[in-house]
Formats: C-alpha cells, structure tokens, sequence
C-alpha cells in the first residue's frame, strides 16, 4: 500500500468519525478495505496527530470528544 492510499483511509476515517458513522471496529475495518489491527493503527496515527477519538459504546461508534481538524 502506497503512502498516499494510507493519507487516503485516514481522511475517510476522519470524516466518518466526524460525522460518527463508523459503525463497530469490524464494520469499519471492512468498510475501510483493512484488517482490524491497521484500523487500531489509523486510529493511534489520528491520536498522535493530537485527535481526542474515543469510541461511544452507546452508538457504537467512533467519535471526537472535542472538535479536532486533521491536517495532512
């Protein structure tokens, strides 16, 4: 996988996370073309670009606790 399609999945993860539509971690990793531990990965990349992402039992989803603009 090229770096680009790498930025690429993590901005899609991005605007779902913002829009919270990510369903469960499989669904997302499905809907992402990724395995569940490159899905852990992305979500660590956005959190080590300072992303407050936690995941909401609730809705089941992934979600910002504040606003947060990913800048790649």
């Amino acid at each position: 996988m090229t770096l680009f399609e790498q930025l690429d999945r993590i901005k899609r993860l991005d605007g779902l996370i913002r829009r919270k539509a990510t369903g469960k971690p499989a669904d997302l990793a499905r809907r992402l073309n990724v395995s569940r531990a490159t899905l852990f990965r992305y979500i660590d990349d956005l959190r080590s670009f300072g992303a407050p992402v936690t995941y909401d039992k609730e809705r089941q989803t992934y979600a910002y606790q504040e606003p947060f603009d990913l800048r790649l």
